[in-house]
């Protein structure tokens, strides 16, 4: 095989199709845009517009709203922490922090940087010392009845939005 013989798979590159060339080419005259008026020109992008009524984008009612001060935990049940330990990603006699956590696949994503929130889903059979950012008043009596005990941390300022 030679440089000059390099050639593209058959294919790979569509032909493009060549408008306005004669009307024998199906693709003449109008090039395929109908007849004059605003979307027969170049560069028209007329998303959301419905000639003159008003849109649906204002016919809806606006709903809810983003707290631009909120801060958003990753949430971490007691069901999942307990298959976590019996599946042995996290030791129950070793104090369990946001690292380890995220270590043993329990808190995804960039999310961390906001904490982690315990909640009580499920249950929890063995006593575990707990540190994090928030944790629920029943994930904390669940845990406390396991015998173990949970410790929060104040929660770190959320980045401005």
């Amino acid at each position: 095989m030679k440089l000059n013989e390099l050639r593209d798979n058959p294919g790979a590159r569509p032909t493009s199709k060549r408008l306005g060339r004669g009307i024998g080419s199906g693709k003449g005259k109008t090039s395929g845009k109908g007849v004059k008026g605003q979307k027969a020109r170049e560069g028209v992008a007329l998303n959301g517009f419905e000639g003159g009524q008003l849109p649906i984008y204002r016919r809806l009612p606006k709903r809810g709203f983003k707290n631009l001060f909120g801060t958003d935990f990753a949430p971490v049940n007691l069901g999942s922490l307990e298959k976590a330990i019996e599946s042995g990603r996290l030791k129950a006699d070793e104090p369990v922090t946001e690292e380890s956590l995220r270590a043993a696949g329990l808190v995804r994503g960039g999310k961390l940087a906001l904490g982690v929130r315990l909640l009580a889903k499920g249950e929890i059979k063995r006593a575990v010392n707990i540190t994090v950012t928030g944790a629920s008043a029943a994930a904390v009596a669940a845990v406390e009845a396991a015998g173990g005990s949970v410790t929060t941390a104040v929660a770190k300022e959320s980045p401005a939005p």
